[in-house]
Formats: C-alpha cells, sequence, structure tokens
C-alpha cells in the first residue's frame, strides 16, 4: 500500500515544466571570494616601490620573489610570507600570523612582526624583529637584529588581528641551527641604530598616507634592549595583572622608567597558574592568586642603578591603588627575573 503523501510528492515533480526543476543546493564555500594569487604577491620587480594598504591583505598568504632594488610595504597583517630571491630590497611586513620565511635572499633590509621568523640561505640581512618564538636562521651569514619600532594609526588593531602580543618578542634571542666553529653569523645592531636610516619611509603618494612613524617613544611594540649587555647589576621585575587598564599602565610605566634613565630588557605576556605565582613571587603569592584568573599578566624587566627603587617610587606615586607585583629590594630582584622568564619561556616554548 503506498503511502499518500510520496504519490502526491511525485505527481507534483512529473507535472512541473522541462527546466524548471529543483535549483540547485548553494554552499557557504560557494559564496566565499574568490581569490587571486596575483592580487598577494610582488614577484619580478626591480627598482621599484611598491605596497599594500591596510585593509588591502586582510589575513591572506603573501608572497615576494625575484625583487631586484625595490622598497616594498604591506600595511597590513597577512597569515604567511615567504621572501625568496630577493636582492638588495627594503621590505616593511604587517603583523604576520604564522611565519615569515626568508630563503635565498642578499643585501635585504627589513622591518617585520611575526610569530616565526626563519633565514635559510641568505646574506647580509639587517632585521628590526618583533617575533613570538626564538627566530631561526640556518646555512645563512652576516644577519644582523634590531628590536622593531613601527608606528601607523591601524597597526595596534592588526596586531590583535594577527593574535600577536605587543609584549612577546623574542627579537634578540637567536637560534644558529649551523653554526660554524670561531665565527658568529648573526650579531645585533648597535642600540643607537637609527631605523629609518635602514628601512626608510615610503616615498609615492599612495603609501605616504599611511602615517608612519618610527619614533621610539611611539612605537607599537615597546623598545627593548634583549640580549644585549646590561648596564647593571640591578635589575626590577614588575607584574602587571589583568584588568582593564593593564596594556596602558604598561606603556605608561615603560614611559616613566626609561624617561627617569633606566632600561627596558624584556617583556612578557603569558598566563600564569598557582603553582606558577608560588614559585614566582613567594610568600606573597596569595595576595595575586585571585588576580590571574582575570588574565595573562605582563611582566616588564628595567635595569639600571637604582631600578629597584626608582621602579617602586613611580609605582606608589602614579599607580597608587594599582595592584602589581614589584621586586621588592635589589638583592632580590635577580631572583624574580630569573624565576618568572625562566618560567615564562619554558611555557611559551622558547
Amino acid at each position: 500500500m503506498g503511502c499518500f503523501f510520496s504519490n502526491r510528492r511525485k505527481a507534483e515533480k512529473e507535472s512541473q515544466p522541462e527546466g524548471e526543476g529543483e535549483q540547485p543546493k548553494q554552499y557557504s564555500w560557494d559564496q566565499r571570494e574568490k581569490v587571486d594569487p596575483k592580487d598577494y604577491m610582488f614577484s619580478g620587480l626591480k627598482d621599484e616601490t611598491v605596497g599594500r594598504l591596510p585593509g588591502q591583505v586582510a589575513g591572506q598568504q603573501f608572497l615576494i620573489q625575484d625583487c631586484e632594488n625595490c622598497n616594498i610595504y604591506i600595511f597590513d597583517h597577512s597569515a604567511t610570507i615567504t621572501i625568496d630571491d630577493c636582492t638588495n630590497c627594503v621590505i616593511f611586513l604587517g603583523p604576520v600570523k604564522g611565519s615569515v620565511f626568508f630563503r635565498n635572499c642578499r643585501d635585504c633590509k627589513c622591518t617585520l612582526a611575526c610569530q616565526q621568523f626563519r633565514v635559510r640561505d641568505c646574506r647580509k640581512l639587517e632585521v628590526f624583529l618583533c617575533c613570538a618564538t626564538q627566530p631561526i636562521i640556518e646555512s645563512s651569514t652576516n644577519i644582523k637584529f634590531g628590536c622593531f619600532q613601527w608606528y601607523y594609526p591601524e597597526l595596534a588593531f592588526q596586531f590583535k588581528d594577527a593574535a600577536l602580543s605587543i609584549f612577546n618578542n623574542t627579537w634578540s634571542n637567536i637560534h644558529d641551527f649551523t653554526p660554524v666553529s670561531g665565527e658568529l653569523n648573526w650579531s645585533l645592531l648597535p642600540e643607537d641604530t637609527v631605523v629609518q636610516d635602514h628601512v626608510p619611509l615610503p616615498t609615492t603618494e599612495e603609501l605616504k598616507a599611511v602615517r608612519v612613524s618610527t619614533e621610539a617613544n611611539r612605537s607599537i611594540v615597546p623598545v627593548s634592549r634583549g640580549q644585549r649587555q646590561k648596564s647593571s647589576d640591578e635589575s626590577c621585575l614588575v607584574v602587571l595583572f589583568a584588568g582593564d587598564y593593564t596594556m596602558a599602565n604598561a606603556r605608561k610605566l615603560i614611559d616613566e622608567m626609561v624617561g627617569k634613565g633606566f632600561f627596558l630588557v624584556q617583556t612578557k605576556e603569558v598566563s600564569m597558574k598557582a603553582e606558577d605565582a608560588q614559585r614566582v613571587f613567594g610568600e606573597k603569592a596569595p595576595d595575586f592568586l585571585p588576580l590571574l584568573n582575570k588574565g595573562p599578566v605582563i611582566a616588564l624587566e628595567f635595569n639600571g642603578d637604582g631600578a629597584v627603587e626608582g621602579c617602586q617610587l613611580i609605582v606608589s606615586e602614579i599607580f597608587n591603588g594599582t595592584k602589581m607585583f614589584v621586586s621588592e629590594s635589589k638583592e632580590t630582584a635577580s631572583g624574580d627575573v630569573d624565576s618568572f622568564y625562566n618560567f615564562a619561556d619554558i611555557q611559551m616554548g622558547i
């Protein structure tokens, strides 16, 4: 015995005019805008200034290859970027969510921010870097590193879009996969290096519309000394806990300390657990445990004679009422710094 409704549907289908059958199904991937790889590539250019404005890359992968004597500016965030076989180029790359990989490049000067950074078969690069993980060089020589130092209005939002923290920057902690006994394949640029002398601002009318500054006090990424030799035996650790103004407070404290002649050595943004707090904060840990659930902490290391006392004074005068951990004395400060950064590097896999 047949089903009345199934017979009815069959009759309706047979009664439809030819060519008026069911429409093909629509899938979400059919609705996506088609990506043309040529829009995300600079290839075979010579003696040109080219770039992409904010919003023109929007998280896509990008490729730069076979370029000579070019100035290249990517003022947007991207997924990954590969630079192959480029010679005598100036390159700026906005935040890259994944990796930046230089291969077989010569005499290039670059400013970039990324999650992973790798150089292979390259000669004579200068790189102003912000990198969340340990930068790697391989089969390369005369690679020089400095700290990322750059600003334009959209850059802070692009760091967020690329899931990068401005406080996680291991720019100077280089790992050389192919060291040569008695030689150093990489070095750090002098601390007084002027970024704009190496990676100049764009000169074309289109790219000049991006309001760029290379002044250290405006840089989105805090300018740190990294692995350079410390000027003093005295360092101070400050830990700021998550809240509405944590990032602004960290930037303010950096400005105040640097303005008084102290040096920012390194920064970290990382989540802490109760056992981590016990190791870093010691007997003060119970005071900070409730704050750990609010989000990652930001840690700053300052160096210079009188750094502990100077930092304590600034915190009490400017941040009174804001709960922070500050090293209690110069005798304990070194241990505070080591305890925190050892834990943070392990957690981040550095």
